[in-house]
């Protein structure tokens, strides 16, 4: 149909004159954009399967700039979906289709660092590696460090409560964040926590860390900082079969240990970076661990010992310890490098991220194994493993209608799976657009309720961040039917709040 006869498109294209009429005299020369061509490099996040361009997108540089298009925004009755680097992997920064993406790119100072509270006050698209990079001459660092962190903001690891392979032992975003501050979807001024030691009133704060943009947008960020420690070493375990792996880390947590770093790759994943990064790694294990210790030389020797006894206990074939500081990082280059490895090797790959109990580790390998032979695609494994958080990533291609749909059958199967052996749909990508379905299996329609009802306190009309994180009961109905006759529906457009 000939978009001037396409009723919809005429919509569409009449709302974004609108848009456009209303925020250009709010933005510098440039800063808004609207056109196909413009626009197209913000249609999705690192969840690339998904699509959808905005109306416009806007590039404020100042608050004055954030507060005026939100203000302009919600007198329009126009979705505002906030942007960090687009680094999330379940689209949860996806633009919505009559709406604005709001990217907050340019918001990317380093205020101040207080070496003597340990903390740093950053604007929210400072990169997560930037803000460790400013702290280290004080002998200081931020402790989460998502596999991202040399591209993903604080803004997005707030949005989304982002761990990294370090989160064991020193938390996620939630538990590093003293402050956010930033806009409500009217514009209105906000903050959450604060950088005392507590705050009057309810814990705001950890509903907004990882509210996915849902509730209101953030501009500036307060984090905790933590000394660097004198010394950090790591174990590179290998063993024979997944069971025994996943029994190991078990056993080193049991022991009292509380590593700086538990991470899992299985076999698959292995050959994928070791053919990336050469890290030497042991092509034959059926699953490698890497177990860190860090504090002072003493400490860190005695971890160090204790935790290579607890391997060789539970079965592993082969254990090297890190010699020095190059070493242990070339261990854990091949961790860090699991995403783009697997691009390597696939057009597309679909990241997925649940968490289990820490004893099922070796039962949620086994039963992906049987899947990729039910949905007839390749998936390689890497953990989490301390706490459990899975991200088996799915390789496709996105080109082949049907190997995308039996890729979302194979995810949510993921999804479901963790869900029934007692874990959730969700670790630290958020549930975006991606969960949607599979939040219908975990949560029930009260419970879906409740947490609509606390996105309509912060957000009566649903303009911030509209489909997202939190299913219809509609949609949950739809799905239901579905899986009792054996089928799986696909993305469909995104529900309207």
């Amino acid at each position: 149909m000939n978009a001037s006869h396409d009723p919809a498109a005429m919509q569409r294209g009449e709302r974004q004159q609108q848009v456009v009429q209303a925020l250009t005299p709010l933005l510098p020369q440039g800063a808004l954009l609207w056109t196909a061509e413009d626009t197209t490099p913000y249609e999705c996040d690192g969840l690339t399967a998904y699509r959808q361009r905005p109306l416009a997108v806007a590039l404020p540089e100042t608050e004055s700039q954030v507060q005026a298009v939100l203000q302009a925004c919600h007198a329009l009755g126009v979705p505002v979906v906030a942007r960090g680097a687009g680094t999330g992997l379940s689209g949860g920064a996806m633009p919505n289709a009559l709406g604005v993406t709001l990217s907050l790119a340019r918001f990317n100072r380093i205020l101040a660092i207080d070496a003597t509270s340990r903390t740093a006050r950053v604007q929210c698209g400072v990169r997560n590696l930037a803000i460790s990079e400013a702290a280290s001459p004080y002998g200081l660092y931020y402790a989460p460090d998502p596999s991202s962190q040399i591209a993903c903001t604080i803004g997005g690891n707030v949005a989304e409560n982002s761990g990294g392979v370090h989160c064991l032992k020193y938390g996620l975003t939630l538990h590093n964040v003293l402050r956010v501050r930033g806009f409500t979807v009217e514009g209105e001024p906000v903050e959450f926590g604060g950088e005392a030691l507590d705050v009057p009133g309810y814990d705001l704060l950890s509903v907004v860390v990882g509210s996915e943009g849902m509730l209101a947008v953030t501009l500036e960020v307060t984090v905790k900082l933590v000394p660097k420690p004198q010394l950090a070493r790591c174990i590179m375990a290998s063993f024979d079969d997944v069971r025994k792996a996943g029994d190991a880390v078990a056993s080193v947590i049991a022991a009292g240990i509380i590593p700086a770093g538990l991470e899992m790759m299985d076999k698959p994943m292995t050959a994928a970076v070791e053919d990336f990064v050469h890290a030497g790694y042991d092509l034959t294990a059926q699953a490698i661990l890497l177990c860190e210790s860090d504090g002072t030389p003493e400490e860190v020797e005695e971890e160090i010992g204790r935790m290579s006894e607890v391997l060789r206990k539970a079965g592993a074939t082969a254990i090297a310890v890190s010699r020095d500081e190059a070493e242990r990082l070339r261990f854990w280059s091949g961790r860090k490098n699991a995403f783009p490895a697997s691009g390597r090797i696939s057009p597309d790959y679909m990241c997925m991220d649940s968490t289990i109990p820490r004893k099922r580790l070796a039962d949620i390998l086994l039963a992906i194994q049987a899947m990729e032979k039910k949905y007839q695609l390749r998936c390689a494994n890497v953990f989490h493993a301390g706490d459990g958080n899975l991200h088996p990533l799915i390789l496709f291609d996105a080109n082949d209608p049907d190997q995308l749909h039996r890729c979302e059958l194979f995810g949510a199967d993921i999804l479901e799976t963790s869900v029934a052996m007692g874990g959730t749909v969700t670790g630290e990508h958020g549930v975006g657009v991606e969960k949607l379905n599979s939040m219908c299996v975990q949560f029930s329609a009260a419970e879906n309720e409740q947490m609509f009802g606390l996105k309509r306190a912060f957000d009566p009309q649903g303009l911030l961040n509209p489909g997202k994180v939190i299913p219809t009961l509609h949609r949950c109905a739809e799905y239901g039917k579905m899986l009792v006759r054996g089928g799986q529906i696909k993305h469909p457009e995104l529900p309207r709040f």
